[in-house]
């Protein structure tokens, strides 16, 4: 061969081995980017392992349960299925973040796998839920529900920090409940019933969960479609000044007129929409229809200023209050036309994304109102720095004013307290007339319930407001003119600036 062929033919396989050692390095780089992040190789999550905390996961879990529950049947003997939820893990991830979050979860699987032992079988169902296989009869299963409950009451320790991540716990009995993917079904249902009740308990799935279950799970279903459907409105309840008896807002209360399931109350479908993640979608409707009706009122030159609930899941969104901003500007409403309403739960939890979500809202310029509030004097310190300008005393509360000292006791120092922050102090709930005397003989400003009006449609409540002050001073005492609540001389300005009346 001449010394020139040799010396191209050398120098082509060079190229080529090049190339494939290039390839080779591309090709393992590649496979490291796509499993970045994962604490366990590829090979090991292949093998039906959850990646975060090393447990098998729910389609693994599926088939062990198969196989012991035929053996069950077989034998005659009893086992159970305990799904573990573990509560609160929303609000870990909104206040720290994704990473700290899946930190927090590995450290609960851990604290399970040390309470559970070795040897029993143990799983990562969901994000936040485990699942238990108990080769032992129902009062087993309790106890170790129990041992669960209280072996959580210690905090976790996670990083630099001691974090209290309480349990919510369903069981199912094999093979009286099933097997398989429906026990595990069946266990999840009682666990979710556990944590509707508040958590921090067990219970063991019976058929009433069963039927409450199946219903959430069909008002789940038709409630995807009801924004499309225009089967959702908002009707509109009045509050009164209580010192002037005039209009001073009103309420949009979402509700759901269903074909078949008829008028559904936001009690029932909001805490499902919640739970299925529908709530963003049906709380972004009802926000601009309330800012739509709020334009169309103002076109015809009626100004009410409009309060709207707003659930935890919506204000801590990121983009909350930028939504909220562009539904101003496009209906042409200013912001002090709006108020938020906030659970006392929500307003209260102190985290990074409310927080954020707080200081957005008084950047903008909308007002928030707290709701069902009934933490008394006390509960104001955490909400002093936020654009809180209202707070409604919980129905519950005003429901026992007539005959309850401690009731009475605490909205006159809730509202002792309210007008030294230049708050407002709303009785929401108002019934009975003797419900409406105490709440304006203590102070409060606003009065709104089922005594001054029901929530109606937006034409209604124009044509009512008209003639509203005359017809409630036939009601209300004489004995009240001198009895009358006065907002404090340190927030008479702001609260006479901010509030909209009814002008015709």
């Amino acid at each position: 061969m001449p010394a020139d062929l040799e010396t191209l033919t050398w120098v082509g396989a060079l190229l080529v081995a090049l190339v494939a050692v290039a390839g080779l390095l591309w090709s393992r780089r590649r496979r490291g980017a796509d499993t970045a992040g994962s604490t366990k190789p590829a090979a090991t999550v292949a093998a039906g392992e959850d990646a975060l905390t090393g447990l098998p996961t729910r389609e693994r879990f599926e088939l062990l349960l198969q196989d012991r529950s035929m053996l069950v049947e077989k034998s005659g003997r009893d086992a159970c299925l305990l799904v573990i939820g573990v509560d609160d893990l929303r609000l870990l991830r909104d206040d720290a973040g994704a990473p700290w979050a899946e930190r927090a979860v590995a450290a609960a699987a851990a604290r399970l796998r040390a309470e559970v032992g070795a040897s029993t079988p143990l799983a990562r169902l969901d994000t936040d839920a485990f699942g238990v296989w108990l080769d032992a009869p129902r009062e087993a299963g309790e106890k170790l529900a129990q041992r669960l409950l209280q072996a959580f009451d210690a905090p976790l320790a996670v990083d630099d920090r001691a974090l209290s991540l309480p349990l919510s716990i369903g069981l199912a009995m094999a093979p009286e409940h099933g097997t398989g993917p429906r026990l595990i079904g069946r266990a999840a249902a009682a666990m979710l019933a556990v944590r509707r009740g508040g958590g921090h308990a067990h219970a063991v799935f019976d058929a009433r969960i069963d039927a409450t279950h199946n219903e959430e799970l069909l008002i789940a279903r038709e409630l995807q479609h009801a924004v499309v459907k225009r089967q959702l409105e908002l009707f509109f309840q009045p509050r009164i000044d209580a010192s002037t008896l005039q209009v001073c807002a009103v309420e949009a209360l979402l509700r759901w007129r269903h074909p078949t399931l008829g008028l559904v109350s936001p009690a029932r479908f909001i805490p499902v929409a919640e739970r299925h993640g529908l709530i963003e979608t049906i709380g972004g409707w009802a926000l601009d229809a309330a800012l739509r009706q709020a334009a169309a009122w103002r076109a015809a030159g009626v100004k009410l200023r409009v309060a709207v609930n707003v659930s935890g899941v919506q204000f801590r969104q990121d983009d909350f209050a930028s939504r909220l901003e562009r539904g101003l500007k496009s209906h042409g409403v200013p912001a002090e036309a709006l108020l938020c309403e906030l659970s006392q739960a929500v307003a209260m939890e102190n985290t990074e994304a409310t927080r954020k979500a707080f200081a957005r809202l008084g950047k903008l310029g909308v007002e928030v109102s707290i709701d069902d509030f009934a933490a008394g004097a006390a509960g104001l310190a955490a909400l002093s720095h936020q654009p809180v300008r209202e707070l409604q005393i919980d129905r519950a509360t005003v429901a026992a004013l007539p005959r309850s000292h401690d009731a009475r006791t605490m909205v006159e120092s809730a509202v002792q307290a309210a007008s030294e922050l230049g708050l407002r102090v709303v009785a929401e709930g108002i019934e009975t007339p003797a419900q409406r005397d105490a709440a304006v003989r203590l102070g409060c400003h606003q009065l709104q319930g089922y005594l001054i009006a029901r929530p109606m449609s937006a034409r209604a409540i124009v044509m009512w407001a008209a003639d509203a002050a005359a017809t409630l001073s036939q009601t209300f005492p004489n004995s009240f003119k001198d009895t009358m609540p006065m907002v404090a001389p340190s927030a008479a300005t702001e609260f006479a600036a901010t509030r909209i009346s009814l002008q015709r």
